[in-house]
């Protein structure tokens, strides 16, 4: 006796399922406002405040004169 779904290869169940969590949690990953959502945010963003730290090292000019404000 074989499968009902194993025999429809068109059937719903045989799609490929969503994964069950992120690689470095155990939360699935997921759209809106969710943990892992804010904590790749977060992430960005103190990438962004290192290379912007950074580049005013380098360049001796703050963020605020590169864009014109002072």
């Amino acid at each position: 006796m074989t499968d009902s779904a194993a025999a429809d290869p068109g059937s719903p169940s045989s799609e490929p399922l969503p994964p069950t969590s992120s690689a470095t949690t155990n939360e699935a990953p997921a759209f809106g406002w969710s943990s892992y959502a804010e904590r790749i945010n977060g992430r960005f963003a103190m990438v962004g405040i290192l290379v912007i730290a950074a580049l005013e090292l380098c360049t001796g000019s703050t963020v605020i004169h590169w864009l014109g404000l002072g």
